[in-house]
């Protein structure tokens, strides 16, 4: 079954970024709906797409729960086959448990020369309320170039827990003051908006993807 996709940005952007969304939300969620704009206003092409169990939801099928974010790795790599070529350098990730699979199929399709780089958004380090249940193990040797984008708010990971991590050197932190797991701050605490973080996100990625393709 072919991948359906939702495209943003010019189609002869330098870069493209394929994107996965989060456990619980669709693809166009509002959170997903405005960083896509905020990307394609950087410049980028951005591609999004759903997981079976995601998609199967619009049908009207059962709501099954997410399953294993390792189990849809096929799926990513599936989806990489069908966007096909692309108009320059090709990066993937995702929001939450997106992000998370692209990172665990990300070193083979860097090894292959099909990507050149990997940009998470929010990443779920730990569950919620669980700090201890870490999904880190594969980032220690992750050899792909990575952009992680968090806020400081994140429960699925602050800095100073994310500061103890063993993590490669081949990622990047990006951390948004105030920002939720969405990225969304109060501006009353913070001062700063959401448009104007995602503003932030959008140029960093843009830069991120112009340093690692050469």
């Amino acid at each position: 079954m072919a991948t359906d996709f939702l495209f943003d940005g010019p189609e002869d952007a330098r870069f493209t970024l394929l994107l996965a969304h989060g456990a619980g939300a669709p693809m166009d969620s509002a959170s997903m709906n405005a960083t896509a704009r905020a990307l394609a206003a950087a410049g980028l092409r951005v591609a999004r797409f759903e997981f079976g169990y995601m998609a199967a939801r619009r049908s009207g099928g059962h709501r099954k729960p997410p399953p294993k974010a390792e189990t849809v790795i096929p799926e990513y790599v599936a989806a990489v086959d069908d966007l096909g070529p692309t108009n320059g350098p090709l990066l993937i990730g995702g929001k939450s448990m997106g992000g998370r699979v692209a990172s665990m199929a990300a070193d083979a399709l860097y090894d292959a020369g099909r990507i050149a780089g990997l940009v998470c958004l929010g990443y779920p380090f730990h569950p919620p309320g669980r700090p201890t249940q870490l999904r880190t193990a594969h980032l220690k040797d992750l050899r792909t170039p990575t952009l992680m984008v968090q806020g400081t708010r994140d429960e699925f990971g602050v800095p100073d827990e994310v500061a103890t991590y063993d993590l490669s050197k081949q990622i990047e932190l990006l951390w948004l003051e105030d920002g939720d797991h969405d990225l969304k701050p109060r501006k009353a605490i913070s001062g700063f908006t959401t448009a104007q973080h995602l503003a932030t996100l959008a140029d960093s990625v843009h830069a991120f993807a112009t340093r690692v393709s050469g």
